[in-house]
């Protein structure tokens, strides 16, 4: 980001005043350059490649119209290298003032060592806007810790034309799947676009799958080791899945050494019929894809009808950002936090990107169908349940990314993949 801009240090100080009236009082001087400007640092996984780039640039510009005194330096960085470097940050108490990251067990150690700044009072200034149960997955004994910006969900992005043209219908449930898989090999058609490279896009599928095998409940309980056992048969299904998967040659080839952005290059192309990942893949079917119209979305297949529905979806309110506490502008960042979500929540939503955590009171005629037709899924889902790598702790999550793609290589059978989450699990 490059947007200056210069006013007296007075200014500065009687706006600051005006921030958050009651929730303290910033440092007079601190974190300021010598002609006064307020230069605030941002982190995000938001690279010029993703989905949301674009919000967060127009977001960004929004919060600096308003407050002219300050400079948002936003840095961006690849999804997998950022969750080694945020990491880092933490333990070295060198985070930047605002940060994104992910809610759930991923961030709870970073709320633990005391590094997150809370925000409750800060929140009521915009709860008639962000209600609670959005922000649900930020609450940490008690205490809010974050805003969010979207509630993605994982869905199963498929080509219309490739269906039609080879007559096979969208699958439902796991039979139907496997069907639609083998018709498409059988008629020189690869079923599925994913990237074991970037193991999250491979768990995207994985997870889903086991979801729809175990159940939300179940799935919640054992990977927060709030009771169960990841031995229990309805998880080694998942498992199998992925493997027979494999096996009969559904997945693009080379998906081991293929990025997320090369898979999904090859989706748009025409050369795979369904690619599963979350709802911000909308936004890039619409501009990347030469025939956006070719495509579809639809709830990720059942495999065990007695314990999960079509509508229960992995996702929910994930992606957030929190306030470093060590920030020498509390007040100022953590507003920053709330306006770039709220900003990102809008602008995202209207190119396509993702589905809004925040309001929607401004015109939306002009959003995708497919992306209107992912907020009716989550509008109408029946469950929600964090992925498996923000859900779990920290060090559980990666061991977890580690286990699936040696399954999917081969190096790990399914019954030893099932037993090594078990074994993960009850550390």
């Amino acid at each position: 980001m490059k947007f200056k801009r210069v006013i007296s240090a007075v200014a500065a100080t009687a706006m600051l005043a005006g921030c958050f009236t009651g929730c303290g009082k910033e440092d007079e001087g601190a974190g300021k350059s010598a002609d006064g400007k307020i230069e605030l640092t941002l982190w995000s996984i938001s690279t010029e490649s993703d989905a949301f780039h674009d919000a967060y640039e127009q977001a960004i510009k929004d919060f600096e119209a308003s407050h002219e005194n300050v400079k948002i330096v936003h840095e961006t960085f690849e999804n997998e290298s950022y969750k080694t470097k945020i990491k880092s940050a933490v333990a070295a108490n060198e985070l930047p003032d605002v940060f994104f990251t992910w809610a759930g067990g991923f961030s709870q150690s970073f709320v633990d060592s005391g590094k997150v700044l809370q925000l409750d009072d800060y929140y009521k200034k915009y709860e008639s806007e962000l209600s609670r149960a959005a922000v649900s997955n930020l609450i940490y004994d008690g205490k809010l810790y974050g805003s969010v910006m979207c509630t993605p969900i994982s869905v199963m992005w498929y080509n219309q034309k490739l269906f039609d043209d080879n007559g096979i219908k969208v699958p439902e449930n796991w039979t139907e799947f496997k069907d639609a898989c083998q018709k498409f090999i059988d008629n020189g058609v690869t079923p599925i676009g994913t990237s074991a490279k970037d193991k999250w896009v491979l768990a995207m599928l994985h997870d889903a799958l086991t979801l729809k095998s175990v159940g939300p409940e179940k799935l919640y309980s054992v990977l927060k080791k709030e009771g169960g056992s990841y031995s229990e048969a309805d998880f080694l299904k998942s498992a199998e899945a992925i493997k027979e998967l494999v096996d009969m040659g559904a997945f693009i080839e080379g998906a081991a050494g293929l990025s997320n952005d090369e898979a999904s290059a090859e989706f748009y192309r025409g050369n795979a019929a369904m690619y599963f990942t979350g709802s911000w893949m909308g936004a890039s079917i619409r501009t990347d894809a030469e025939n956006p119209s070719d495509f579809g979305v639809a709830p990720i297949p059942v495999i065990n009808s007695s314990n999960a529905k079509l509508t229960d979806f992995m996702g929910g309110g994930s992606d957030s950002l929190m306030v470093a506490a060590s920030t020498e502008h509390k007040d100022l960042s953590a507003e920053l936090a709330f306006e770039i979500t709220k900003g990102v929540s809008k602008y995202g939503y209207l190119s396509g990107a993702g589905i809004p955590a925040w309001q929607v009171n401004y015109d939306d005629s002009e959003v995708p169908e497919l992306t209107k037709q992912v907020a009716k899924y989550a509008t109408g889902a029946t469950s929600f349940t964090l992925w498996f790598d923000t859900l779990m702790e920290s060090e559980d999550a990666g061991e977890y990314l580690t286990f699936l793609q040696k399954l999917f290589v081969g190096s790990l059978s399914p019954k030893d993949f099932q037993s090594e989450m078990a074994k993960q699990l009850e550390k």
